[in-house]
């Protein structure tokens, strides 16, 4: 009586299945462990949830603000500038609106001299 799992098949069945799952490794690393790891030895970003390559930004050129300048530096010297064009825009204000209340004078009043 021939057996179905003799010592042949049982070879052949295991090396089988060890080719498989080395064939397996190999894909897995090649495929999902290696582009990480290429991408960052090229001094790239790599996302691991998304799977992407990404080049870094360089904050500087996303702020506008010079490198070496902190976020406080930056900001004190933004409000700084605001509140100069505030200044200028209530000085402006104020002499239209004391343009306004001369010509108002002399239309009621009549023209001076």
């Amino acid at each position: 009586m021939h057996r179905f799992l003799n010592m042949k098949r049982l070879t052949i069945l295991f090396f089988s299945v060890f080719a498989v799952l080395i064939t397996g490794t190999v894909v897995f690393q090649s495929y999902w462990l290696d582009p990480g790891e290429r991408c960052e030895k090229d001094g790239k970003w790599y996302d691991v949830e998304s799977r992407t390559c990404a080049v870094p930004i360089y904050i500087p050129d996303i702020t506008g603000r010079p490198a070496g300048v902190t976020r406080a530096e930056a900001s004190n010297a933004k409000n700084r500038e605001l509140l100069g064009l505030e200044r200028e825009v209530a000085n402006e204000r104020r002499a239209v609106n004391a343009q306004i209340q001369q010509q108002r004078e002399e239309f009621i009043n009549g023209p001076a001299g």
